[in-house]
């Protein structure tokens, strides 16, 4: 049980400060001073006098009143737990929690420190582990202040996208209907060809049975004359008989024709119902083409413009295009829509007369948005031709290649499991370069057209020849 205080609250302020006594002094009047105030003073005053009475003070260093001095550190210790939240005290020692714990992460009091409990912790004084955990906080805080920022970009960026996916989405559909359409109008003129063919057949034929009829009826008029006038003879006198007989025997040696069926004289059903599909499928082979690969529009950079079909590129005026992560956008370039991922694959494009083009394969990971080299450790197995004179292989260094003719078509061979890219001139499969290396990835083909002429740069993927075999 705590003794009562022989001091009250009054006794023990300084006089002077009017604070808690600190270090309290007891002079030869017996009065009491913080040892500091009355040195203050009598420095201020330039003599020992008492600073309630007017006499001086003989000691030098007037001693420290040692109960005074207890009560004094008692009371403020108190004091300061008054003044302390309860939520800031140890539930176990209510102490003051001044130190921090990492390893349980929370504030801890003196005593807990030195507990066993938190022996070997590592443990920061509360400013310091409040400064570190600021710091981080402060840099999360920052990335977070921004997203509102960056949400709203998003936020018009996807908008952009919206629009932009609904507009590609009715241009997709306008170029399918279109397809359509010439394949419906193919259909429809097979079908009027057709048509008049078998009506032309059934014309013939028909016109040929009538003439048939017509025939055999002038026949039936003939010999039904024949016969009323040899009955007409067989019923006279016999003087008149014989005046006739003659005239009646030449008209009743009439040549008898036997009435045969004609023959094909049916509408050869077969001819055009035989394997009719496939007589169509066959013509709309020789109508259609047929590529390798087509060019993925996603990929593209903004001022490529690529053919309905998909099969070519060339240079033009700038689209307000999305910038969706697999554009193109840092060079003047568009990707395939196919990839490749094992196997050998070949595909020819032709160049033609273009100033500058540059055409190959690219790895799926290349950086699509910020400027890089065209060689193998950026991603890129590259060749191509600038300023319409000089043909380059894109490795680091780059190598100046010595063409002997201009190629107008050429065929890139992709062997994934060698790690091969040939470049050939398709007219006599001349090797161009070929790079050697080792695929890790999807490998999709490059395209990029010069920026010279409108239509005079751009680059086309060679259709197929479509051939029909039967098993």
């Amino acid at each position: 049980m705590a003794t009562a205080s022989p001091f009250n609250e009054e006794d023990l302020l300084c006089p002077v400060c009017r604070q808690a006594f600190s270090f309290p002094v007891t002079l030869a009047c017996q009065h009491s001073f913080c040892e500091a105030c009355i040195q203050s003073h009598w420095e201020w005053k330039g003599s020992r006098l008492w600073p309630l009475r007017r006499h001086s003070e003989n000691t030098r260093r007037p001693p420290i009143n040692l109960a005074l001095k207890i009560a004094s550190d008692t009371f403020k210790a108190q004091a300061s737990l008054r003044s302390v939240n309860p939520d800031n005290l140890c539930s176990i020692h209510s102490e003051e929690l001044k130190m921090f714990c990492h390893k349980e992460s929370k504030p801890i009091c003196l005593i807990c420190h030195m507990s066993r409990d938190h022996k070997g912790h590592q443990c920061d004084t509360i400013p310091e582990a409040a400064a570190a955990r600021k710091k981080a906080l402060s840099n999360r805080y920052e990335a977070l202040r921004e997203h509102p920022h960056s949400t709203e970009n998003m936020k018009g960026s996807l908008e952009e996208l919206e629009a932009h996916m609904q507009n590609q989405a009715v241009q997709t559909e306008a170029q399918i209907r279109d397809e359509f359409e010439k394949l419906h109008k193919f259909l429809r003129e097979e079908e009027a060809a057709r048509l008049t063919v078998l009506k032309d057949e059934m014309d013939r034929k028909v016109q040929a049975v009538r003439q048939r009829l017509e025939n055999i009826k002038e026949d039936v008029d003939d010999i039904s004359e024949i016969i009323e006038g040899t009955e007409s003879t067989l019923r006279s006198d016999d003087l008149s008989f014989l005046k006739n007989w003659q005239e009646a025997i030449r008209r009743i040696c009439y040549p008898i024709e036997e009435v045969q069926y004609p023959q094909g004289a049916l509408i050869d059903t077969a001819q055009y119902l035989g394997s009719l599909k496939y007589g169509v499928w066959k013509r709309l082979a020789g109508e259609v083409k047929s590529c390798p690969i087509a060019l993925d529009p996603n990929t593209a950079q903004p001022n490529m413009i690529l053919s309905d079909e998909v099969m070519s590129v060339r240079y033009g005026k700038k689209q307000q295009l999305p910038d969706n992560p697999e554009c193109c956008s840092s060079r003047l370039a568009v990707l395939a829509s196919t990839d490749f991922t094992l196997g050998k694959h070949c595909w020819d494009v032709e160049v033609g007369d273009s100033q500058e083009w540059y055409i190959g394969v690219a790895r799926e990971s290349i950086k699509r948005k910020t400027a890089v080299f065209l060689n193998p450790a950026e991603g890129f197995w590259v060749t191509g031709l600038s300023n319409g004179e000089t043909y380059w292989a894109q490795t680091s260094p780059r190598t100046r290649l010595a063409l002997k003719k201009r190629p107008q078509r050429i065929t890139v061979e992709l062997d994934y499991e060698k790690g091969k890219v040939a470049f050939l001139n398709a007219v006599d499969g001349s090797i161009i370069y070929m790079f050697k290396d080792k695929f890790t990835e999807r490998i999709f083909p490059y395209f990029s057209p010069g920026i010279h002429g409108d239509g005079e740069n751009a680059l086309r993927i060679c259709p197929l020849k479509v051939s029909i075999t039967l098993n």
